[in-house]
């Protein structure tokens, strides 16, 4: 997490939707804003959001009455892709109907909260031949608001991952908030030795000892902030690719097999190991405070599933730059 001292959103209230690990919660409070009200299904990850934040989230969004939801300025959801009928050719709310997005939209349409901020894989652009995104825009569209769409890499804010995701900011029209500019990239001045435990005693499960491990040849020595394939073990399928820590990460993934599942493997102190849930959870931009999941498996997929809360920080902070004064 980046360390904030302007707090461009304090007074906003928000709502946490696919809430996850509470990714969007960690970053939208540490910029002043207050959570009303959350929403997450799947029972291991409720779990752990409520030993962070103290209050389990609402189950099942297709049975929520959204009257009953509490009002709020900005709406977040990292809602699952999926396709949309274009039957109708509207793009808009009815266009949505049977996706988990209706559900945010129905929420949207009954709330109307003053900004929107989604979040979801890079693919959502051209997903379905690009009706998927025309299904969003639309429906904000006819609800009312601006719609203001990015692809962020993490690599490029901070995080030394390569983890490409489109972001979508939208806000009331009655705001009249006719430009909106997503964070500026940065040099990354980390890498994935940054963020590794310094105790070695709970990592030592991790590590391989594997005669049919190949490596390139390639020197571990220079910094990249690209992901640095130093070898590979068995056949070298997604999860049997040995990487340099002076690099990047790969994308986490919350799917996937093979030795180094869910992380990719790295060459540490000249031997070989996937990342620990808390490298994950360091390399997601979570604090070392964030109290993770009994089971290493179900971390490794929640980390996969998550949001990098360093980008979501930077647009929030760009999102309470346009924020006429009365609002933020």
């Amino acid at each position: 997490m980046i360390t904030i001292t302007e707090k461009t959103l304090t007074g906003m209230t928000f709502i946490d939707l696919f809430a996850g690990l509470g990714g969007f919660r960690l970053a939208l409070e540490s910029l002043g804003a207050t959570c009303v009200y959350s929403n997450e299904w799947d029972r291991p990850v409720q779990n752990v959001y409520r030993e962070n934040f103290g209050d389990l989230p609402e189950g099942d969004i297709t049975k929520v009455d959204e009257h009953t939801i509490p009002d709020h300025d900005i709406l977040c959801a990292g809602f699952p892709c999926q396709a949309f009928s274009i039957s109708g050719k509207q793009r808009g709310f009815e266009d949505s109907r049977g996706t988990l997005f209706f559900d945010v939209a129905r929420i949207i349409r009954q709330k109307h909260p003053k900004i929107v901020f989604m979040e979801n894989v890079k693919n959502f652009a051209s997903h379905d031949n690009g009706h998927t995104l025309e299904v969003v825009k639309g429906t904000l569209e006819e609800l009312g608001y601006t719609f203001f769409k990015d692809v962020l890499n993490a690599v490029d804010y901070g995080i030394p991952q390569n983890r490409e995701r489109i972001y979508m900011v939208c806000f009331q029209n009655d705001l009249k908030i006719k430009d909106f500019s997503f964070p500026k990239a940065f040099p990354l001045k980390k890498h994935v030795e940054d963020f590794l435990l310094e105790d070695e005693s709970l990592v030592e499960n991790l590590y391989i000892s594997r005669p049919d491990t190949y490596f390139n040849g390639i020197a571990d020595t220079s910094y990249s902030n690209k992901p640095i394939r130093l070898g590979i073990v068995n056949k070298g399928g997604q999860g049997e690719r040995i990487y340099s820590t002076k690099g990047i990460a790969i994308t986490l993934s919350a799917y996937g097999g093979g030795i180094f599942a869910k992380t990719g493997g790295y060459l540490i102190h000249g031997r070989t190991r996937k990342l620990h849930p808390r490298e994950c959870a360091r390399i997601m931009g979570f604090p070392d405070s964030y109290k993770l999941c009994p089971s290493s498996s179900q971390a490794y997929k929640q980390f996969g599933n998550s949001v990098v809360i360093d980008v979501l920080q930077l647009i929030g902070i760009e999102i309470g730059k346009v924020l006429p004064d009365s609002e933020s």
